[in-house]
């Protein structure tokens, strides 16, 4: 109410106009209502001056009255706002519509371009992939820059690294382990064919007029979509304003028989399916265009069995010299790689596995269908064998190269790495780069059987209390390396830890060495574990060296096939002296924690993460239920939760070993898969 002495107000109507607005605003709390004077900068007329002197009026007010002075507001100023953006402040501003993604298309002659170029020379609806090589050589021609050597010294970008862009943006899927191979997706396709269109209709203009039309590939990096009467129109630009260095792409039939390989060697053409399964069509519905089967060997073809093999075909020992070795094991049709000039290249030993016959050992279960394969011969004195030490193996997180340094001064330089299992690996390092290039591999190493795991006492009872002791030896297991040690070095615990987990330690590294049959070395100290590895490797460098290797080609091995084709190979009498290798590539895949995941192996890790189920019990509970499904399918049958807590146990109580599960156990896995 104004007093007596207020001056009455020039336009009353409009006073109440603006009382109504700003009690609208304020009750929506708006930035329209104002609570402090330093805000009414945002309305027209009003400055920062007259906001100074409203604020000094209204502290002098504050102070005479006896009440708080209200705080500015911290933030950045406001927009001042006019009476109609008062008036309208209630409206809410339309939304901005969608900003439509552009599609991507590579620059001419880099890397993705050319990989999309290589990958296109595929039949559109086959259901073929290539591998790295093989893209690689197809894909060189239509880049600048080197897919293998890095652009610039002490940098190790290639060209090839652009995969992973393709990748990201699903133009290119990759599929298959531990043997990688890439093909188009449909959007991938699409991108090609648009880039063959652009180029043709370049080479068209430049072959009627004889001058380039640089109109056609101008100020543009992607495909833009703009809308005229006669429907959508896609245009394409700027992939370069040069056209003169334009390839022909190959026609799109031309099959893979018709291209150069990377060796001599004729292989059949890899085939495996697109985008995850058979390839779909505009309608959602899978093709029927399957790729040609592979042909059979012929009779008289280098193929043998080797159920079969006599033992003339048998490659000599390290008593016979390389020339006598490289006689014996000469070809007969001449197809082989060029020789390097630093050593000769012998013909591939031919190996056939058949599923006719069965190993020595004897087995219920059925044999399964191993493949057939041409081991590589690596003949000795053409590789050295180093140590691989993992680089998470440090002394303290302030001395992390004591390890390597004091390796080294025992004349055993590592090569420091991640693994992708164990702690220290070996590897026979080829000394010409390009010899298993030669034959379609990757990289110049060559896993060995050979792998350490290095414990100290307070990481051991740490790793059995989270599981982690479990998880490892079951992953040694199924990477199929036959020669795993323990390390296990001593240390001081305390006591309270030394009494509770005494009985563990032992049971855990008894356990070990009768359950697994993994040889466990216990040293004192760091030093001693050192020098154990350095004449480790001495000892490995005499038995590897002075022989040779067989090379598992990486085109044969597969996750399921992997583990049954080594156990074969070490069992059989024409093979069990012969040592079969593969690439670390292919190992560092097959021994990934996720790359060769299968459902099997999901199901597995899920067993196991209920507390006493074993790598050996989840194994037995997997035969009986394949699948999680499976196994909650089980359990929902069950008409009582006694029936279900007795469920396992009635299947798996009367085995004998460690699958056995009865009682709580069986119990604690009901109520864990039955928990709502």
């Amino acid at each position: 109410m104004p007093t007596s002495n207020a001056v009455p107000c020039a336009n009353p109507l409009l006073l109440g106009w603006v009382k109504e607005i700003y009690d609208l605003a304020k009750e929506r709390n708006s930035k329209g209502a104002t609570t402090h004077p330093s805000e009414a900068i945002q309305l027209d007329g009003i400055g920062p001056k007259i906001c100074d002197r409203l604020t000094e009026k209204l502290k002098e007010h504050c102070e005479a009255n006896g009440l708080p002075a209200p705080k500015k507001p911290r933030g950045k100023a406001r927009k001042r706002l006019s009476a109609e953006d008062l008036v309208q402040i209630e409206e809410p501003a339309p939304a901005k519509k969608p900003r439509k993604a552009k599609l991507y298309v590579p620059s001419l002659r880099t890397g993705p371009y050319a990989i999309i170029m290589a990958l296109s020379s595929l039949p559109d609806d086959s259901l073929q992939s290539l591998t790295k090589a093989k893209v690689i050589e197809l894909a060189q021609p239509h880049c600048e820059s080197s897919f293998t050597v890095p652009s610039e010294a002490g940098k190790f970008y290639t060209a090839w690294n652009s995969i992973t862009t393709l990748i990201n943006k699903d133009l290119v899927q990759e599929k298959g382990r531990p043997l990688r191979k890439y093909a188009l997706t449909e959007e991938g396709w699409e991108v090609a064919r648009r880039i063959r269109a652009i180029e043709k209709e370049g080479t068209l203009a430049n072959n009627g007029s004889g001058k380039r039309n640089d109109n056609i590939m101008e100020n543009s990096h992607v495909i833009q979509k703009s809308k005229t009467s006669t429907g959508d129109v896609q245009t394409i630009g700027h992939l370069e304003d040069d056209l003169s260095d334009l390839e022909t792409l190959r026609p799109i039939q031309k099959s893979l028989s018709k291209q150069p390989s990377l060796s001599q060697d004729p292989k059949p053409a890899s085939s495996g399916q697109r985008l995850g399964g058979a390839p779909m069509d505009k309608y959602g519905t899978f093709s029927k265009t399957r790729s040609e089967p592979k042909a059979k060997p012929a009779p008289n073809s280098n193929i043998v069995e080797i159920l079969s093999s006599p033992e003339h075909a048998e490659n000599p020992r390290s008593s016979c010299s390389f020339q006598q070795a490289a006689r014996a094991l000469a070809p007969t049709s001449g197809n082989k790689p060029p020789a390097s000039p630093r050593t000769a290249l012998p013909k591939k030993t031919s190996t056939k596995l058949t599923d006719t016959q069965t190993p020595a050992t004897t087995s219920t279960r059925p044999s399964q269908n191993l493949p057939a394969f041409e081991p590589i011969y690596i003949p000795p004195g053409s590789f050295t064998i180093r140590l691989v030490l993992d680089n998470r193996e440090v002394r303290t997180k302030e001395d992390r190269d004591y390890i390597a340094d004091q390796l080294t001064l025992r004349n055993t330089s590592p090569l420091v790495r991640p693994l992708p299992l164990g702690d220290v690996f070996w590897v026979a390092k080829v000394h010409d780069s390009r010899y298993l290039s030669r034959y379609g591999e990757e990289g110049d190493e060559i896993a060995l059987d050979w792998i350490v795991e290095r414990k100290r006492l307070d990481d051991l009872v740490g790793s059995i209390t989270d599981g982690r002791f479990q998880e490892q030896r079951f992953r040694l297991r199924r990477s199929g390396v036959k020669n795993v040690v323990y390390l296990i070095e001593e240390m001081t615990l305390s006591q309270e830890k030394a009494q509770k987990f005494s009985e563990a330690i032992t049971s855990a590294i008894a356990s070990t060495q009768v359950v697994n049959g993994y040889f466990v070395k216990r040293t004192q100290k760091l030093d001693e574990s050192i020098r154990y590895l350095a004449r480790l490797t001495t000892l490995l460098k005499s038995i590897y060296e002075s022989n040779p290797l067989h090379l598992i080609p990486t085109s044969a091995l597969a996750p399921s096939t992997y583990l049954p084709l080594l156990a074969h190979l070490r069992s059989h009498p024409h093979h069990i002296h012969r040592p079969y290798n593969i690439t670390f590539p292919s190992f560092a895949s097959l021994a990934s924690k996720n790359d060769t995941l299968t459902l099997r192996d999901v199901f597995l890790k899920m067993l196991m993460c209920t507390r006493g189920i074993s790598g050996d019990k989840a194994l037995a509970i997997q035969k009986v239920w394949p699948t999680p499904r499976a196994l909650v399918e089980a359990f929902e049958n069950c008409a009582t939760q006694k029936q279900k807590e007795m469920l396992v146990e009635r299947h798996l109580g009367g085995l004998v070993g460690r699958g056995k599960i009865k009682g709580v156990l069986g119990a604690k896995v009901a109520h864990v898969w039955t928990a709502t």
